[in-house]
Protein backbone atom coordinates (compact mmCIF):
# COMPACT_ATOMS: atom_id res chain seq x y z
CA UNK A 1 0.00 0.00 0.00
CA UNK A 2 1.51 3.14 -1.36
CA UNK A 3 1.45 6.37 1.35
CA UNK A 4 -1.68 8.53 0.64
CA UNK A 5 -1.26 12.43 1.17
CA UNK A 6 -3.99 13.50 4.23
CA UNK A 7 -4.66 17.12 4.93
CA UNK A 8 -6.17 17.81 8.18
CA UNK A 9 -8.60 20.81 8.67
CA UNK A 10 -9.03 22.32 12.18
CA UNK A 11 -11.31 25.04 13.04
CA UNK A 12 -10.16 25.58 16.46
CA UNK A 13 -9.79 28.72 17.86
CA UNK A 14 -7.26 28.61 20.53
CA UNK A 15 -4.34 27.07 21.35
CA UNK A 16 -4.32 24.67 22.58
CA UNK A 17 -7.38 23.33 21.17
CA UNK A 18 -9.23 20.48 21.99
CA UNK A 19 -10.06 20.96 17.83
CA UNK A 20 -6.70 20.68 17.59
CA UNK A 21 -6.60 17.97 19.48
CA UNK A 22 -9.28 15.82 18.47
CA UNK A 23 -7.82 16.13 14.51
CA UNK A 24 -4.48 15.49 16.11
CA UNK A 25 -5.46 12.02 17.52
CA UNK A 26 -7.87 10.95 14.28
CA UNK A 27 -4.73 11.41 11.83
CA UNK A 28 -2.48 9.59 14.03
CA UNK A 29 -4.92 6.55 14.43
CA UNK A 30 -5.02 7.00 10.67
CA UNK A 31 -1.42 6.26 10.60
CA UNK A 32 -1.69 3.42 12.47
CA UNK A 33 -4.02 1.65 9.98
CA UNK A 34 -2.35 2.73 6.87
CA UNK A 35 0.67 4.70 5.76
CA UNK A 36 -0.05 8.84 5.32
CA UNK A 37 1.59 11.69 5.12
CA UNK A 38 -0.61 14.16 6.71
CA UNK A 39 -0.63 17.81 7.01
CA UNK A 40 -2.56 20.07 9.30
CA UNK A 41 -4.36 23.28 8.20
CA UNK A 42 -5.15 25.64 11.36
CA UNK A 43 -7.81 27.55 9.73
CA UNK A 44 -7.43 30.43 12.29
CA UNK A 45 -4.28 31.32 10.90
CA UNK A 46 -5.62 31.81 7.38
CA UNK A 47 -8.62 33.79 8.59
CA UNK A 48 -8.11 36.92 7.26
CA UNK A 49 -7.53 35.53 3.88
CA UNK A 50 -10.45 34.12 3.79
CA UNK A 51 -12.01 37.07 4.72
CA UNK A 52 -10.30 38.78 1.62
CA UNK A 53 -11.15 35.91 -0.54
CA UNK A 54 -14.47 36.69 -0.11
CA UNK A 55 -14.14 40.45 -0.68
CA UNK A 56 -11.93 40.76 -3.66
CA UNK A 57 -12.25 36.75 -5.33
CA UNK A 58 -8.65 35.97 -4.99
CA UNK A 59 -6.97 33.60 -2.53
CA UNK A 60 -3.82 34.98 -1.08
CA UNK A 61 -0.77 32.87 -2.03
CA UNK A 62 -0.67 31.60 1.36
CA UNK A 63 -4.83 30.36 1.40
CA UNK A 64 -3.71 29.14 -2.53
CA UNK A 65 -1.33 26.97 -0.89
CA UNK A 66 -3.65 25.38 0.92
CA UNK A 67 -6.41 25.23 -0.89
CA UNK A 68 -4.23 23.08 -3.80
CA UNK A 69 -3.31 21.14 -0.55
CA UNK A 70 -6.83 19.95 -0.36
CA UNK A 71 -7.43 19.84 -4.13
CA UNK A 72 -4.72 17.26 -4.55
CA UNK A 73 -4.74 15.62 -0.99
CA UNK A 74 -5.93 11.82 -1.56
CA UNK A 75 -8.37 12.32 1.69
CA UNK A 76 -9.26 15.06 4.61
CA UNK A 77 -9.53 15.09 8.50
CA UNK A 78 -11.99 18.12 8.85
CA UNK A 79 -12.68 18.61 12.69
CA UNK A 80 -14.67 21.79 13.85
CA UNK A 81 -16.07 23.10 17.19
CA UNK A 82 -19.52 23.73 17.50
CA UNK A 83 -21.04 26.72 17.55
CA UNK A 84 -24.72 27.38 18.24
CA UNK A 85 -25.54 23.93 16.89
CA UNK A 86 -23.52 23.93 14.26
CA UNK A 87 -19.94 24.34 12.37
CA UNK A 88 -18.26 27.29 13.03
CA UNK A 89 -18.04 30.50 10.77
CA UNK A 90 -14.44 30.19 10.07
CA UNK A 91 -14.98 26.21 9.12
CA UNK A 92 -18.05 26.91 6.77
CA UNK A 93 -16.23 29.67 4.83
CA UNK A 94 -13.03 27.74 4.02
CA UNK A 95 -15.14 25.30 2.14
CA UNK A 96 -17.30 27.90 0.38
CA UNK A 97 -13.83 29.81 -0.87
CA UNK A 98 -13.10 25.40 -2.09
CA UNK A 99 -13.55 24.83 -5.57
CA UNK A 100 -16.97 23.32 -5.83
CA UNK A 101 -15.79 19.84 -7.16
CA UNK A 102 -12.12 19.34 -5.36
CA UNK A 103 -14.03 16.88 -2.77
CA UNK A 104 -15.36 15.44 -5.31
CA UNK A 105 -15.55 11.29 -4.61
CA UNK A 106 -12.35 12.09 -1.83
CA UNK A 107 -12.96 10.06 1.44
CA UNK A 108 -13.31 12.17 4.30
CA UNK A 109 -13.90 11.95 7.92
CA UNK A 110 -15.50 14.09 10.38
CA UNK A 111 -15.38 15.62 13.49
CA UNK A 112 -16.57 18.12 15.83
CA UNK A 113 -16.16 19.11 20.06
CA UNK A 114 -18.10 20.92 21.84
CA UNK A 115 -18.81 22.28 25.93
CA UNK A 116 -21.89 19.59 26.19
CA UNK A 117 -22.61 15.77 24.74
CA UNK A 118 -26.00 17.29 23.39
CA UNK A 119 -24.60 19.10 20.62
CA UNK A 120 -23.08 16.15 18.89
CA UNK A 121 -26.03 15.60 16.37
CA UNK A 122 -24.63 18.77 14.20
CA UNK A 123 -22.22 16.69 12.40
CA UNK A 124 -25.34 14.88 11.38
CA UNK A 125 -28.18 17.39 10.59
CA UNK A 126 -24.84 20.43 9.35
CA UNK A 127 -21.46 18.80 8.57
CA UNK A 128 -22.37 15.30 7.08
CA UNK A 129 -25.22 17.19 4.35
CA UNK A 130 -22.30 20.07 3.95
CA UNK A 131 -19.65 17.42 2.39
CA UNK A 132 -22.65 15.21 0.70
CA UNK A 133 -23.17 18.47 -1.38
CA UNK A 134 -19.76 18.66 -1.66
CA UNK A 135 -20.20 15.01 -3.14
CA UNK A 136 -17.44 14.15 -0.65
CA UNK A 137 -17.69 9.99 0.21
CA UNK A 138 -18.05 10.79 3.81
CA UNK A 139 -16.90 8.08 6.71
CA UNK A 140 -19.62 6.39 8.47
CA UNK A 141 -18.36 7.36 11.66
CA UNK A 142 -18.43 10.84 12.80
CA UNK A 143 -16.80 11.59 16.20
CA UNK A 144 -17.77 14.53 18.88
CA UNK A 145 -16.04 15.20 21.57
CA UNK A 146 -17.45 16.71 24.55
CA UNK A 147 -15.63 18.79 27.20
CA UNK A 148 -16.28 15.87 30.05
CA UNK A 149 -14.41 13.37 27.42
CA UNK A 150 -11.19 15.13 27.96
CA UNK A 151 -11.53 15.61 31.07
CA UNK A 152 -11.79 11.88 31.77
CA UNK A 153 -9.01 11.15 29.63
CA UNK A 154 -11.41 10.42 26.62
CA UNK A 155 -13.35 8.35 28.68
CA UNK A 156 -13.44 4.08 27.37
CA UNK A 157 -15.84 5.28 24.09
CA UNK A 158 -14.02 8.40 22.68
CA UNK A 159 -10.93 6.20 21.59
CA UNK A 160 -12.86 3.43 19.95
CA UNK A 161 -15.29 5.89 18.10
CA UNK A 162 -11.88 7.40 16.83
CA UNK A 163 -10.43 4.10 16.10
CA UNK A 164 -13.25 3.27 14.03
CA UNK A 165 -13.69 6.23 12.40
CA UNK A 166 -10.12 5.77 11.03
CA UNK A 167 -10.57 2.36 10.15
CA UNK A 168 -13.13 3.38 7.78
CA UNK A 169 -11.45 6.08 6.41
CA UNK A 170 -8.24 4.40 5.57
CA UNK A 171 -10.61 1.68 4.20
CA UNK A 172 -11.59 4.52 1.57
CA UNK A 173 -8.54 5.61 1.17
CA UNK A 174 -7.22 2.66 0.14
CA UNK A 175 -10.27 2.00 -2.33
CA UNK A 176 -9.72 5.06 -4.44
CA UNK A 177 -6.30 5.27 -6.77
CA UNK A 178 -3.72 7.81 -4.94
CA UNK A 179 -4.54 11.32 -6.61
CA UNK A 180 -2.12 12.04 -9.61
CA UNK A 181 -1.26 15.80 -9.23
CA UNK A 182 -1.68 17.17 -12.84
CA UNK A 183 -0.70 20.53 -14.03
CA UNK A 184 -2.64 22.28 -16.47
CA UNK A 185 0.12 23.75 -18.98
CA UNK A 186 2.45 20.30 -18.53
CA UNK A 187 0.65 19.07 -21.74
CA UNK A 188 -0.46 22.12 -23.96
CA UNK A 189 -2.16 21.55 -26.94
CA UNK A 190 -0.33 22.79 -29.59
CA UNK A 191 -1.06 26.34 -31.33
CA UNK A 192 -1.54 24.74 -35.01
CA UNK A 193 -3.77 22.40 -33.40
CA UNK A 194 -5.92 25.05 -32.01
CA UNK A 195 -5.79 27.40 -34.91
CA UNK A 196 -6.98 24.33 -37.53
CA UNK A 197 -10.09 23.00 -34.96
CA UNK A 198 -11.09 27.15 -34.93
CA UNK A 199 -10.77 27.65 -38.78
CA UNK A 200 -12.36 23.65 -39.28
Amino acid sequence: MSERAIVVVSAGLSTPSSTRMLADRLAAATARTTPVQARTVELREHAKDIANHFVTGFPGPELEEVLDAVRRADGLIAVTPIFQASYSGLFKSFFDVLDQDALAGKPVVIGATGGSARHSLALEHAMRPMFAYLHALVAPTSVYAASEDWATGGGSALPERIDRAADEFAALLEQRPATQATDPFEDPVPFEQLLAQRQG
